[in-house]
């Protein structure tokens, strides 16, 4: 059976969409399937082979179709881009045999008549158009209960739709190494107890919880000196921008921000951890429509996790397998560090649950749940 992924997204890219897509190929093809990744030429700075930036194995096909990239120049620009980029996907496709096409582009809809959708979130305001292409599309495939919920109430039968949370590739996180090897490795102090983040320090321009975890951190200090915070994953400007942030709140002593690394050394920096935070701020994306991948890692790396008390997180978590506080409300943050810190038997309990739940959640059981649910009777 063959699927072909239509992507428009620059491969390999920093953003955490190009990893999702990137271990959906690898798993679709574990799967059984012949997989072919078509993606725009874009202009990159990283000239790493995708498959050894995101650490996957090469078992699927990457084929670059031609795309006019006219980002740079804004809203005119990106739709260029991207209408260039279908157009030349439409003719390449013309003369291919497939069985299933799946994408995350909405507007594939306007330029085919079969394929499988897969949703992050929904427009602001969902235009006739919007609806044309859902009807339009076979099945979609949705993230959250929410994304599910605002299809059906803008007329999608609930049949063609399943929710199918990120995952996690266990055998990249669940890892044999000690918490002082880690540590001895990064070069990271044994005698400090260390609450960490990692992934990408911004979505969308948006803050993720990172200065809440700073003026967490000020909270903490004001009683105890033996803590400090490790960020992994942020890119040369968001570097800056929270290195300076840390200098005006006094903590930038006990910080570490780590650029973008490889899924065996985030994997180990984790295990260089005491605890993992996501306390992400009260918007809609975080609230209703994210499922992130850095959840999924968490659990199983076999840390207690910290988490904001969202919609979107509360369909994974609960209260048998993570730790929550009070979303944008540094205070909450400090309380929750400190119940962790201060009741290791329940944290103990507490993050075996998590490794124990995560085991549903691989990226291998969510191919294998998609393909169950769009079997290519269509083509």
């Amino acid at each position: 059976m063959r699927l072909i992924y239509l992507a428009n997204a620059r491969i390999p890219t920093e953003k955490a969409h190009g990893r999702q897509i990137m271990k959906m190929g690898e798993a679709f093809a574990e799967a059984g399937l012949e997989v072919e990744l078509v993606i725009p030429w874009r202009f990159s700075k990283i000239k790493e082979s995708p498959f050894l930036f995101y650490d996957v194995e090469k078992k699927f096909k990457i084929t670059k179709v031609f795309s006019l990239d006219l980002v740079n120049l804004g809203k005119i620009g990106f739709w260029i881009q991207a209408i260039s980029f279908l157009v030349s996907a439409k003719i390449y496709l013309a003369f291919k045999k497939y069985d299933i096409l799946y994408t995350r582009e909405q507007f594939a809809g306007i330029f085919f008549d079969k394929f499988v959708l897969e949703l992050h979130s929904l427009p602001e305001n969902i235009s006739r158009i919007h609806k044309k292409i859902w009807s339009k599309a076979k099945h979609l495939i949705v993230l959250t209960n929410f994304i599910k919920d605002g299809l059906v109430n803008s007329g999608v039968s609930a049949d063609k739709i399943l929710i199918a949370p990120d995952g996690v590739d266990l055998k990249e996180f669940d890892i044999d190494i000690t918490r002082n090897q880690a540590r001895e490795k990064f070069g990271l102090p044994t005698e400090k107890i260390i609450f960490g983040y990692t992934g990408s320090f911004k979505t969308m321009g948006m803050d993720k919880g990172i200065s809440d975890i700073f003026k967490a951190l000020k909270i903490i200090l004001n009683d105890r000196q033996d803590v400090s915070f490790l960020a992994v994953g942020g890119n040369k400007e968001d570097i800056s921008y929270y290195k300076e942030m840390a200098q005006n709140l006094g903590v930038e002593n006990n910080i570490s921000l780590i650029p973008r690394v490889g899924a065996r050394e985030l994997a180990e920096y984790q295990k260089a951890c005491d605890i993992l935070l996501m306390p992400f701020p009260y918007k809609k994306h975080y609230a209703f429509y994210m499922s992130p991948m850095k959840m999924f890692e968490y659990m199983a790396s076999r840390r207690p996790v910290i988490a904001s008390d969202l919609p979107a997180i509360r369909e994974i978590l609960n209260e048998n397998n993570a730790f929550f506080v009070k979303p944008d409300n540094p205070e909450s943050l400090a309380k929750g560090i400190e119940e962790v810190l201060q009741n290791g038997v329940l944290a103990d309990r507490i993050l075996k649950k998590a490794y124990r739940d995560v085991g549903q959640y691989t990226w291998e059981n969510r191919a294998i749940n998609i393909i169950k649910f769009i079997p290519p009777l269509y083509y």
